[in-house]
């Protein structure tokens, strides 16, 4: 197996924190609002990272601050649709939307990294796409439309988001530099957006919750940045959908909620988009 696919399985490890962090987020969502636990899962992982870097002798000086600026904004701005979007639509029309982002990376790509994208790893993102929407069965009523084009949006913002993490990568900033700053804008952020909802005091027994969130969501995006830099950001993207799988599973593990044989025909096609995906990655990562 070459760099470049070995690179993009991180996103593995990824989709696997993400799961945790999204069923963390469904226990805590039943006492906090979704601001409060934005800020908890980006200030833990703030004050994480920090602790580390600091442990390490690691600086968080760059040369690249710009573009620093503009992931973790953009990135905050995806998360803020992509909450909005949950408050308005049916959760899974929400994550659906949310889940276009690999889509619109491809479309992306040749602008931003110049790169061509090959047929192949194009129909697997699709693939991966139709199995989302087959196990998540969406629906959109037309009063419903501008809270729908909200949460395209986040899909789109968190495809340029991912775009932007790859630039970082090739010009040699390390996974947690970019996490560190994504999570300090997410936390300045997520605290002002606090500001506009009723607060909620955290008790001890509700400290095992947010601080698993997050570390999850820390690990989870250390994972996914290093994917985006020593991967190809598009199997990356197809990788992605694994979380909705791994969500799932643990949906039945939990909860105890059940798929139909058309969703667990979902969970294949997702599945098989993740495999040709790989097997399509380019010898030479150019970039």
């Amino acid at each position: 197996m070459n760099l470049p696919r070995l690179g993009s399985l991180w996103m593995l490890v990824a989709a696997f924190f993400f799961a945790i962090m999204g069923v963390l987020v469904k226990l805590g969502a039943e006492k906090f609002s979704s601001a409060e636990l934005v800020f908890y899962r980006s200030l833990f992982g703030l004050l994480f990272i920090f602790i580390v870097t600091q442990l390490r002798g690691g600086s968080l000086k760059t040369k690249l601050i710009n573009t620093h600026m503009k992931r973790a904004i953009l990135g905050f701005a995806s998360l803020i649709c992509f909450f909005f979007a949950i408050s308005e639509l049916p959760l899974a029309t929400a994550i659906t939307l949310n889940y276009t982002s690999p889509l619109f990376l491809a479309m992306a790509m040749p602008f931003m990294l110049h790169e061509k994208p090959r047929k192949l790893l194009l129909l697997a993102v699709v693939i991966g796409f139709i199995g989302v929407t087959l196990l998540l069965k969406p629906s959109l009523h037309v009063d419903e439309l501008i809270a729908g084009a909200i949460g395209l949006l986040s899909g789109a913002m968190a495809g340029v988001v991912y775009l932007h993490v790859t630039q970082l990568g090739r010009a040699g900033e390390p996974d947690w530099r970019t996490v560190f700053y994504f999570t300090l804008v997410c936390t300045i952020g997520s605290g002002l957006w606090m500001l506009f909802y009723h607060f909620t005091p955290p008790d001890w027994q509700d400290l095992l919750v947010l601080l698993g969130l997050g570390a999850s969501a820390t690990i989870a995006q250390l994972a996914l940045t290093r994917a985006y830099r020593t991967g190809s950001p598009l199997v990356v993207g197809s990788l992605a959908y694994t979380t909705v799988v791994l969500a799932s599973l643990f949906g039945i593990l939990i909860w105890g909620e059940t798929l139909s044989a058309d969703r667990w025909l979902a969970v294949g096609l997702i599945i098989l988009s993740g495999i040709i995906s790989v097997c399509a990655t380019p010898r030479q990562n150019k970039g």
